[in-house]
């Protein structure tokens, strides 16, 4: 289970600012939310990037925040 809806609302953003921030939509983001559907390898990214996060705790693999270095 990924973290998006948990760092969203942990920064006060909603859908829609997370939508514009990685070029989506907020059906998109509602849909990964739920598990519905996963993001493209680039918009993974942009997440990571967003939410200042690694790529392994925004999908939860790992409790430790730390942002990878991106090669």
């Amino acid at each position: 289970m990924n973290r998006i809806k948990q760092l969203r609302k942990e920064q006060n953003k909603t859908l829609r600012e997370v939508a514009e921030a990685v070029g989506t939509s907020n059906q998109n983001i509602s849909n990964w939310e739920r598990g519905k559907s996963e993001p493209k390898l680039s918009t993974w990214r942009k997440l990571m990037e967003y939410f200042g996060v690694s790529f392994e705790y925004l999908v939860g693999w790992t409790d430790e925040r730390g942002k990878d270095e991106i090669r």
